[in-house]
Parts: C-alpha cells; sequence; structure tokens
C-alpha cells in the first residue's frame, strides 16, 4: 500500500506542474488578446481575469493541502479536485472562445 505521504507529495507535484502549465495558457491567451479587435479585446480580458481568479484558486487549494495533517488531507483532496475541475473547464472554454 501507497504511503499517504507519498501520495500527498505525488498529488501536489501534479497541482504544481498543472498550475505552471495554466500560467503559461493564459499567457498565451493574453498575447492573443492583444492582437485582437478593440470589442473582442474586452471580453478576452474578463475572460483572462477569470481564468486569473480560478487559478489563484487552486493556488489556495494546494496551499491548504500542504498544511493539512495527514487524516485530513483526502477531505482537502476534494476541495481540490472540484477547483482543478472547474479551472480545466475554464480553460477549455477561454481557447474554444479564443479560436
Amino acid at each position: 500500500m501507497e504511503d499517504p505521504m507519498d501520495e500527498k507529495q505525488a498529488y501536489q507535484d501534479k497541482l504544481n506542474a498543472k498550475l505552471d502549465e495554466w500560467k503559461a495558457e493564459i499567457e498565451k491567451l493574453q498575447a492573443k488578446a492583444q492582437g485582437a479587435q478593440a470589442d473582442a479585446q474586452i471580453e478576452y480580458q474578463k475572460q483572462i481575469e477569470d481564468l486569473k481568479n480560478r487559478r489563484d484558486e487552486m493556488q489556495e487549494e494546494l496551499q491548504k493541502l500542504q498544511n493539512a495533517q495527514s487524516a485530513a488531507w483526502n477531505d482537502m483532496k476534494a476541495g481540490a479536485d472540484k477547483a482543478w475541475d472547474a479551472m480545466t473547464e475554464a480553460m477549455q472554454d477561454a481557447w474554444k472562445r479564443f479560436s
């Protein structure tokens, strides 16, 4: 059976990697928005701000996970999973709109 602390660390590493990926994706979207027409830029900037807020929420969930005691970390993981899913969906929606 896998050590819960190893599982926690692996999950945290996965979240950190995904946060880095999302940061890069947001930067790409910002570059694309700058090349858009003025009216589209406003909409793109709103979407980018939403993505940044969601990314920040995910970062907060990661902080909670890092600080959680081993007994509570499964409960914390559920919150992080929910934030992860919301961020993934928002990122997919953003790319659809920017395409």
